[in-house]
């Protein structure tokens, strides 16, 4: 990485003679987005606090970003209120309830569909619509009561939280489709993410053990493990995580009666940990906005550039080692702001399982313990409330870059399963090109190959990919996985076989010759 105060992008900035001058005195864009206000709010009923829902989490965390912009009841200028879309309670429109108890009567309600990439994609949505001079003011946010409704579950109680008729609707709630994979996976009973990102995991591993000749299974899994016990390490410093204990990678990859695998290699320690109440919010505004409500410029963070791109469903991409949209939408973010990503200072990569960092760090030919990877300390650690990591971590990254000089900081965001993308750089200093935006999808589209995907199949095949799924006494139950034919073509296949469960969490499976039955069961 490129230090130092005028190294590469600082550079360029440095050559602008007024850009060191304070913000006042630069001629900024009065349409300009800027971020105000961030706010988190942790709500630690596993330490007694009493329960609150989503939206009390997030009037709580509202009410924080107003006091981190300095000015009180900033929120009911508020011209948008976008939620992201929330699990542990039914909302029709939370922003509605939000919006109506900050005073915001005559404010649009923006409810994407679920996805961890939609935090950041309405932010993108947000800095378009006011630098184009549409919206002056918006309120993004987010929160989850996952612990307290799980708890209640067990209690065979519900909670008594805020209710709304079916005939409610938000003003807008993206153009999206929400899919969670392919037919031919459902057909074999994958459909959750921790059956999928064990999947991208092992072909992931194969592809580093043959680019890596000599290294071994257990040596490539201790590399993953090191990786994560970076993002612990954050998480332990992040006032805002939920867990804030640094782990060593041994204690992250090793199996225990409290750190069963779940699906393998992941144990529970390397996944998104969703059991948390938290919420979180920021005020983003024009800079005309900001200066006209009074906010002093050194609570302002710059928003530069914003993408949004998706992938292939699992099922007919090409490779589990490859993401076009991450390589095509992550690099197009950067180039719209002018920057590589050696000159970014600060890095929030998504992190609900390892194979999701992996593959940006193989996009970007990046040596995941090269650097920093997160500044919020990822969702296995400082926590992953479903949809909304993102809004942490762009709290986080606020609170990083403000009072900076010169720096940069770049967010990425996935939902479904590696299929959905949004990225964003932010700065501490005005962009010098103004926001900008864009959403390479066609290029997206022509790098990416599609394969045919088989829903029937028998004869010899090779493996691709490969997790074994684990209960909760930590015993192996049920190998999944995706081969290759001779054509081609991608196939899933299932095992309860011994051997095939033995051989799959103890060796490198990856282009092993394989027979599968017409049903699907492999055999070694």
């Amino acid at each position: 990485m490129v230090h130092g105060p005028c190294a590469g992008l600082r550079r360029r900035l440095c050559d602008l003679t007024t850009w060191s001058i304070t913000v006042d005195e630069v001629n900024i864009d009065p349409r300009t987005p800027v971020i105000v206000g961030a706010g988190q709010f942790l709500n630690r009923v596993d330490r007694g606090a009493d329960p609150l829902s989503p939206v009390g989490l997030i009037l709580e965390a509202l009410r924080a970003a107003e006091k981190d912009a300095g000015v009180a009841g900033l929120a009911s200028s508020a011209e948008v209120f976008g939620t992201t879309h929330m699990l542990s309670w039914r909302y029709r429109d939370p922003g509605r309830l939000v919006a109506d108890a900050v005073g915001a009567d005559r404010a649009k309600t923006w409810y994407p569909s679920n996805g961890g990439n939609t935090p950041q994609m309405q932010l993108n949505r947000m800095a378009r619509l006011i630098s184009e001079g549409e919206l002056d003011t918006a309120v993004l946010s987010g929160a989850e009561a996952w612990n307290t409704r799980t708890s209640a579950k067990r209690a065979g109680t519900r909670a008594e939280w805020e209710e709304q008729p079916d005939s409610v609707v938000a003003d807008w709630g993206s153009e999206d489709t929400f899919t969670m994979g392919h037919p031919a996976e459902h057909a074999k009973g994958i459909v959750a993410p921790v059956q999928a990102y064990p999947l991208f995991e092992t072909a992931l591993i194969h592809r580093a053990l043959v680019e890596n000749p000599g290294r071994t299974l257990a040596e490539q899994i201790a590399l993953i493990g090191e990786m994560w016990a970076g993002f612990s390490r954050v998480a332990a410093d992040n006032p805002y995580a939920w867990n804030r204990e640094a782990l060593t990678a041994e204690e992250i990859t090793t199996a225990t009666p409290g750190n069963r695998f779940v699906g393998w290699p992941y144990t529970k320690r390397m996944v998104s940990y969703p059991s948390v109440d938290m919420g979180s919010a920021l005020i983003v505004t024009s800079a005309e906005a900001a200066r006209a409500a009074g906010i002093p410029t050194d609570r302002w963070v710059f928003l530069w550039s914003g993408t949004d791109g998706v992938d292939l469903v699992m099922s007919e991409r090409e490779s589990f080692t490859r993401s076009p949209s991450i390589g095509v939408g992550g690099r197009r973010a950067l180039e719209l702001a002018g920057a590589d990503l050696d000159e970014v200072d600060h890095l929030d990569v998504y992190s609900c399982f390892p194979s999701a960092v992996e593959l940006f760090c193989r996009e970007f030919e990046l040596d995941p313990l090269s650097r920093p990877l997160t500044v919020y300390g990822g969702l296995a650690f400082a926590g992953g409330p479903w949809n909304n990591p993102v809004g942490h971590a762009l709290a986080s990254m606020v609170h990083v870059l403000r009072g900076g000089s010169g720096e940069l900081g770049l967010v990425t965001a996935n939902g479904g399963h590696v299929d959905k993308h949004a990225f964003g750089v932010l700065g501490s200093d005005p962009p010098p090109n103004g926001f900008r935006y864009d959403r390479p999808q066609a290029e997206i589209s022509a790098s990416a190959q599609r394969r045919d995907v088989l829903t029937e199949f028998e004869g010899p095949a090779e493996v691709e990919s490969w997790t074994v799924m684990h209960d909760r006494d930590n015993q192996p139950e049920k190998y999944l996985g995706s081969c290759l034919t001779s054509n081609g073509e991608r196939v899933w296949a299932t095992s309860t076989e011994p051997d095939v469960i033995s051989a799959a969490t103890s060796s490198d499976l990856g282009g092993a010759q394989v027979r599968l039955d017409r049903d699907g069961t492999l055999h070694i």
